[in-house]
């Protein structure tokens, strides 16, 4: 059964250990040896005193040790926090308190950056540092991240089921403060099972990483993939240009971006190669305007567009099937597998076609509510009238 998070990793790595999980620049790392790296890093952070269910914060680019990381926390009990690594010193400071984050994951370039601000977070402790050497920031001990999984033994995980915590995402702060959203592990097993359900995703495909893993939907193109075991080309693009470029050297199968990205895209002139290896794309974080839609399947014509809606609270809400996309291409399409979407009236009746109303997810996707922020949790995570719990969107939304 995959009922926690590295449960994905850890059954693709058993089934079938020699398959390609994670590629990175000339690097690729095979199901069995990312598992075991994941082991260890587990290991390594149980034996510097992580307590169950503590957080572990993860500040680097995209990279094999962030993915290693995250996995580990989520193995030893802990809970993983992303952090993007496009945030300042001061952002990345402020997330590490407001969580409480007591382990940190992060480069030797990046902890040059970060140690003044790290003065302030109290609740940290140690940190892992990659590429780097023992040393200390006042009470923060910092370790070499090489040395600390060379050196582990076996230490037993903490218990951990599925409706605990797994993780900490923070939205982008754009109307103000960035909040956490906290998922649990069911939360993020049951998001990687319904969307490689919807998208058909099967173990050869290979799938690009263009989007940040603090992104919910960047996250889910790495548990999708290991659910069925599939590999991941990690990127961090400068250009839009490099993303057609990766496409074409790890012959990607799946790609999924936002709609500032697709614009880029649609407007470069692509190899036949990559257009040849795209089996589908998908949108999220937004609407895609109709003209890049359409210049997109003109120069896609081979492959599946999906059209994705959803919110951080929620992983994901609906998708527009591909062969609904000339009837209905504003359309935010119908509730992804094992999950309900209603759009229903004050009272918290259905609404009747054509009838506008407020948007309303239920089901194992909806998330355990926001860190530290019990108002805000319950203005949006409440029962409605007439209809069992869920996310209230806020949107206004017609059937």
């Amino acid at each position: 059964m995959q009922d926690l998070i590295h449960d994905l990793l850890f059954q693709s790595a058993r089934r079938t250990p020699s398959a390609p999980a994670l590629c990175y620049q000339s690097t690729t790392l095979d199901y069995g040896t990312l598992a075991g790296a994941v082991e260890r890093c587990a290991a390594a952070l149980l034996e510097v005193g992580l307590p169950r269910s503590a957080r572990v914060g993860v500040y680097m680019e995209k990279r094999p040790e962030t993915v290693i990381s995250v996995f580990g926390a989520a193995a030893a009990g802990g809970v993983f926090v992303p952090i993007n690594p496009l945030l300042k010193p001061e952002q990345v400071a402020y997330i590490l308190r407001d969580c409480n984050v007591r382990v940190l994951v992060t480069s030797a370039e990046r902890l040059k950056m970060l140690a003044p601000s790290l003065r302030e977070c109290a609740d940290l402790e140690t940190v892992l540092c990659v590429g780097g050497i023992a040393s200390s920031e006042g009470a923060i001990a910092v370790l070499s991240w090489e040395d600390a999984l060379a050196a582990v033994g076996k230490p037993k995980p903490h218990r951990v089921i599925d409706t605990d915590m797994a993780a900490i995402l923070y939205t982008s702060g754009s109307t103000g403060k960035p909040k956490g959203v906290v998922l649990s592990h069911r939360n993020m097993v049951a998001g990687a099972r319904s969307v490689a359900q919807y998208l058909e995703n099967r173990p050869e495909d290979r799938i690009l990483a263009a989007l940040p893993l603090s992104f919910d939907a960047g996250f889910s193109q790495l548990t999708t993939a290991f659910h069925v075991g599939a590999s991941v080309a990690l990127i961090n693009y400068l250009l839009p240009r490099d993303v057609v470029d990766a496409i074409q050297r790890h012959r990607i199968t799946c790609l999924t971006a936002v709609p500032p990205l697709w614009i880029q895209l649609a407007s470069l002139k692509w190899p036949e190669a990559a257009r040849q290896s795209l089996r589908y794309i998908a949108n999220t974080g937004g609407r895609m305007p109709k003209a890049t839609l359409d210049a997109l399947r003109a120069l896609l014509p081979h492959t599946l567009v999906y059209l994705m809606y959803g919110l951080t609270e929620s992983f994901r809400s609906t998708f527009l099937p591909p062969s609904e996309l000339d009837r209905r291409p504003d359309s935010i399409g119908k509730a992804i597998p094992n999950a309900e979407v209603l759009v229903v009236r004050e009272d918290g009746t259905t609404c009747a076609p054509g009838e506008p109303g407020e948007l309303v997810h239920r089901g194992a996707l909806v998330s355990l509510g926001y860190w530290n922020d019990p108002e805000k949790t319950a203005e949006r995570f409440k029962p409605v009238p007439n209809q069992p719990p869920g996310l209230v969107m806020t949107e206004i939304a017609v059937w």
